[in-house]
């Protein structure tokens, strides 16, 4: 249940009542209506702000108003008592028993507690990573991994149905120059001397293997050969390793994919051909010269005729280009094929998750989606902002595989998977990581993914523990849901449950806003909560959880253990990381 949500059908309800009575007009729009947790907990439970925003429509005064609905809100179950605050806001306090009952709801639903059917299906494509096939995925790709695979599993828990997606960037001359490097490679593994690798190639040992595979399977026949004759063969071959090593890397970050689309592919296809005859039809494209970058001039610019989207109509600075001064189209033209091709499968809310160099791209790519679906589809980019790696508060040094860059298999190898992925989530995606290796695997308040698992496994601790003297058959989710609630009467036991209970809503707040990171910030509160009350045990005996001379209360704060111990999983589910039993 998402208790703010349920409690404001109850004030529309009864505003829908007191318009049947005569006491307000009839037709009062309630949209902007709301039911939230209050700015100090001291307030009560939740607070609306219905008198508010409904009284000048109503033609009655916010405090009048507000007296009217706290009449019958005070005779709503569940609800204790209300304070009218301020200029007409309600504040409702919740009695103990509608706590006890979601306790009950949370052992019940197990894991599955906070699965809401928001999103009723909608379809969602939430295209993450999507590394140019150049070289191995190294730590910035690491964070939108991460915040794209999380991202995907929470529309998954609010019900949209998702679809993640990478997009292979195997057009264009970076996999020409991939092409070039890995041929380079393919002669020194054939004995020749190589020397420095030259400028404008790629320089990483990671092309070594791919060398070796060359040259194991076609020998010296393109030793001599001029570049036209093995340039596409080779261009395939050395993207579709790189791309299996892009595969192996992700999976051991827990990443799977429904989809891989190639760029190559959908050129080839004509989908390119097929946009810009779309785009013409609704006189969208046309011949212009565009204006040299604000600011500078580039040496090699000049004034040019192009083919031009009229982007400008949709909302960007400028239009943009379609296609470069040799013919070919430029990245903007595929990527718009590339949308409209998601949008034709089905797709109207996508989701692009980018590196932070993608910034200037996006108001671009808005202007692109709104013109080829014709304002039908939506795009929401989220940019991931750089990760900066340290290890005793050292910048971390550069991997000599990769050549210019940490690599994200270098990152797992150091600290682990689960720790990869909670760091990832522990900043918002748009604001600057700092990634310390040592701080994240030291056993700290500070350090959150422990503070996190350390409460998890406090739980499980408890409930082995007290497995010995009641024994597991009384210890399952189930046999903890009969138990008498109502012994947690304690205010530092009922605001553990009030933290639980908090989870459908911010679910689905989280999943509205695309925001996976609030999963993070909520575990980490729920913990607070827990280590707390673990804290008063150990200064009132009669505050642990196993209480010798009372079954009844023991079975209870059981219940209540188990309750945090499936929540924080409910919640590592989403981020992709594993409970941990004991530390």
């Amino acid at each position: 249940m998402n208790l703010y949500q349920h409690f404001r059908n109850v004030v529309v309800q009864i505003v829908s009542e007191l318009a049947e009575s005569g006491d307000v007009p009839a037709g009062l729009d309630t949209g902007r209506v709301s039911v939230e947790p209050p700015r100090e907990a001291s307030h009560g439970d939740i607070t609306t702000n219905a008198a508010m925003v409904l009284a000048k429509a109503a033609g009655i005064l916010p405090r009048d108003l507000a007296g009217m609905l706290t009449e019958r809100l005070n005779s709503v179950e569940w609800i204790a008592g209300t304070d009218i605050a301020g200029p007409g806001f309600i504040n409702m306090r919740l009695d103990s028993g509608f706590w006890h009952g979601r306790l009950k709801e949370v052992l019940l639903a197990g894991t599955a507690y906070g699965n809401s059917s928001l999103g009723n299906g909608t379809a969602v494509n939430v295209e993450y990573v999507s590394a140019n096939p150049t070289g191995p995925l190294h730590v910035a790709h690491a964070r939108g991994a991460v915040v794209g695979d999380a991202l995907a599993a929470l529309l998954e828990k609010a019900g949209f149905g998702v679809t993640r997606e990478y997009y292979i960037n195997d057009g264009g001359t970076q996999v020409d120059t991939l092409a070039r490097s890995a041929y380079l490679r393919y002669r020194e593994a054939l004995g020749e001397d190589i020397g420095e690798i030259p400028d404008g190639l790629y320089p990483g040992d990671y092309l070594k293997p791919v060398g070796e595979a060359l040259a194991g399977r076609h020998g010296d026949k393109w030793l001599t050969a001029e570049e036209d004759v093995w340039l596409a063969e080779i261009r395939t071959f050395v993207t579709s390793m790189m791309m299996d090593s892009v595969r192996k890397d992700l999976e051991s970050l827990g990443i799977r994919f429904d989809v891989f689309t190639s760029e190559n592919a959908l050129v080839e296809d004509g989908a390119v051909d097929r946009v810009l005859e779309h785009l013409e039809k609704m006189g969208l494209v046309y011949t212009g010269v565009l204006e040299p970058p604000k600011g500078k001039t580039p040496d090699d610019w000049e004034p040019r005729p192009q083919t031009l989207f009229r982007a400008s109509q949709f909302g960007d600075d400028v239009d943009r280009a379609l296609k470069k001064s040799d013919g070919t189209w430029t990245y903007f033209a595929t990527d718009m094929a590339y949308h409209l091709d998601k949008f034709q499968r089905g797709f109207k809310s996508m989701v692009d998750v980018w590196g932070a160099d993608h910034g200037g791209y996006v108001k671009r790519m808005n202007a692109a989606v709104g013109a080829v679906t014709e304002g039908e589809g939506d795009l929401d980019v989220k940019i991931c902002q750089m990760v900066h790696l340290k290890k005793g508060g050292e910048a971390l040094r550069m991997s000599k595989r990769a050549g210019t860059f940490v690599t994200l298999s270098d990152l797992i190898g150091d600290v682990g998977r689960d720790v990869v992925r909670f760091m990832m989530l522990t900043r918002k995606n748009d604001s600057q990581m700092e990634f310390d290796l040592e701080k994240a695997l030291e056993q700290s308040r500070d350090n959150p993914v422990f503070y996190v698992h350390y409460a998890h496994a406090r739980c499980r601790s408890v409930l082995r523990g007290a497995a010995e003297e009641l024994g597991e058959s009384n210890l399952t989710a189930e046999a903890l849901a009969e138990a008498d609630l109502g012994q947690l009467s304690n205010p530092s036991e009922l605001e553990v449950i009030k933290v639980m209970a908090a989870w459908p809503r911010l679910v689905e707040s989280a999943a509205e806003a695309h925001e996976p990171h609030r999963v993070a910030y909520y575990l980490n509160d729920l913990a607070t909560q827990f280590h707390a009350l673990w804290n008063k045990g150990n200064e009132d005996a009669r505050m642990r959880f196993l209480v010798a001379d009372d079954e009844a209360l023991t079975r209870a704060r059981l219940a209540l253990v188990q309750g945090v111990a499936t929540v924080i999983a409910s919640g590592l589910q989403v981020m992709g990381v594993t409970p941990v039993e004991e530390l």
